[in-house]
Formats: C-alpha cells, structure tokens, sequence
C-alpha cells in the first residue's frame, strides 16, 4: 500500500528524481497536457511548489554540487533547460536536438548530462561543470578525461 498517492500532474508523469543533496525532496515533470515541474516534499506528502515548463518534461536530472536542476524537453523547442532550484528561473537553454529530447542521464562525477533524442542522436553536454576539488582525507575519486569520450563531441 503506498504511503502517499501524489494526484496534482494533470498528464502523465514522464520524469522522476530525487534531490541528492536535501533530504524528501523530490521533483516530477508532466507530458504535453501538463508541461509542468512539480515539487513534492515526500516526508510530508504535500506539493510545494509547480512551475509551467511551456512544454512536455521527458526527464529531470539533479546537479549534485550545486543548488540546480536539468530539465529535458519534448515539442516546442526540444531542449534542455537548466534552472536555479530556490528561484526556479531559467540559468540556460540547451538546443540543438532536431526532434524531442527521450530521455538524459548525468555522469557518475556530475559534470556531463547525455541527451538522447527522437532525431536518432546523442549528445553529451557540459552543463554543472567539474564537481568541487576534495581536499585531502576525503577520499578519492577518478575523473574521466577526453580521452574516456573517444569519437564523441561534448556539445555546449
């Protein structure tokens, strides 16, 4: 039995993510009869918040070093639109897919979003940019370099 049943989208729910970095929040992006971002804090099972997209939301992509997040988009522009969090205004418009953006998904570092679109293309994109330095004792991590991307262009 589900603890809450979320009811407030007015189309189908197409993206799902939850916040890295703020504990039950979780966002929601509608298809093409609804073009919104819903805000959900799941402790409490209420909306905080929705903003009109102006187009259908086909995914939802968290920054986990900062306070942003990447929505992919399907007809109108068929792009992807970075937003700061706390104002929910626009920071910058991704375009270049020629048809709907499926789908996208951020590398294990955070720094590179993949778009995949309807016009049988993938797109790798520099969008949070390189995760913050650790200092020393906090463990390590390895970074990819170019030449993990071989025959591959990061589009900006």
């Amino acid at each position: 039995r589900p603890v809450y049943t979320l009811t407030d989208h007015k189309a189908a729910v197409k993206a799902l993510d939850w916040c890295p970095w703020s504990r039950g929040v979780l966002a929601s992006g509608g298809g093409s009869a609804d073009r919104s971002i819903k805000f959900w804090n799941a402790i409490s099972g209420k909306m905080s918040r929705s903003i009109d997209t102006g187009s259908q939301v086909s995914a939802l992509v968290w920054s986990k070093h900062s306070e942003q997040l990447c929505s992919s988009h399907g007809y109108r522009d068929n792009q992807l639109i970075v937003w700061d969090y706390r104002s929910m205004k626009k920071i910058q418009e991704l375009k270049s897919h020629s048809g709907r953006v499926l789908t996208m998904d951020m590398s294990p570092d955070g720094s590179t979003i993949a778009s995949i679109g309807g016009d049988e293309t993938m797109m790798l994109w520099d969008v949070f940019g390189p995760p913050p330095r650790k200092s020393r004792g906090e463990g390590s991590f390895m970074m990819m370099g170019s030449s993990g991307f071989s025959g591959m262009s990061v589009i900006r």
